[in-house]
């Protein structure tokens, strides 16, 4: 008898560690940004930032491991694993391919969050596929994923730049108007990363497209 039960017990304990390692629930969430101070608070930094919100909304901290800062936490059976890469911008792909092999995440659990000019202030955009926009990050991601398959989360900052300007605005800081817009919108991309997770790509682009 007290054999059955100590096996039964085996059997309860591997069933929840295979679980807990399914890829399938493990998602992987890279904001895109350059490290250091004089970037912190660029408009090219909004990956950084939304996922330094959420970090925080969650009471998590970042760690700073092999070509990115790394912080983890688990909502409703599915664990969410945040990466800044450290690579700075046009290198990304490095770090982003480390990451999904080293934690076996499928592609389909990826998600890329990155600024995006050709959008208002503050739109967001979920897609799944697509070019990579003139966007360095995503050109190296695409190039090192040897694919354009893989989603997407675009954060606008709009094109109010003049002509030979474009660098100077993306790297620029935002004005005090966006500066008060942006909790709101912080609170926002956060329900969509939680939304990936959770409702699937297809549901969370329905859902928070445009908004």
């Amino acid at each position: 008898m007290f054999e059955w039960i100590i096996q039964l017990f085996k059997s309860n304990k591997s069933t929840n560690f295979i679980e807990e390692q399914d890829p399938m629930k493990k998602f992987l969430i890279v904001g895109l940004g350059n490290i250091g101070e004089k970037y912190e608070n660029t408009r090219h930094n909004i990956g950084f930032k939304i996922l330094d919100f959420l970090a925080e909304k969650e009471a998590i901290v970042f760690e700073t491991q092999k070509l990115g800062d790394v912080a983890s936490f688990r909502f409703k059976g599915r664990t969410f694993i945040l990466l800044k890469p450290s690579t700075y911008m046009n290198l990304s792909g490095k770090s982003v391919l480390y990451w999904l092999t080293k934690e076996k995440i499928p592609l389909d659990n990826l998600l890329i969050i990155t600024d995006d000019l050709n959008l208002p202030f503050g739109s967001l955009r979920i897609k799944t596929k697509g070019s990579d926009g003139g966007h360095n990050g995503l050109k190296d991601i695409q190039d090192k994923l040897n694919t354009t398959k893989y989603n997407r989360f675009r954060f606008g900052i709009s094109d109010a730049f003049s002509k030979g300007r474009q660098v100077d605005y993306v790297l620029g800081e935002w004005d005090d108007e966006e500066n008060k817009k942006l909790p709101e919108r912080f609170e926002k991309s956060a329900e969509v990363i939680k939304s990936f997770g959770t409702a699937g790509i297809n549901n969370t682009m329905n859902n928070f497209n445009g908004k």
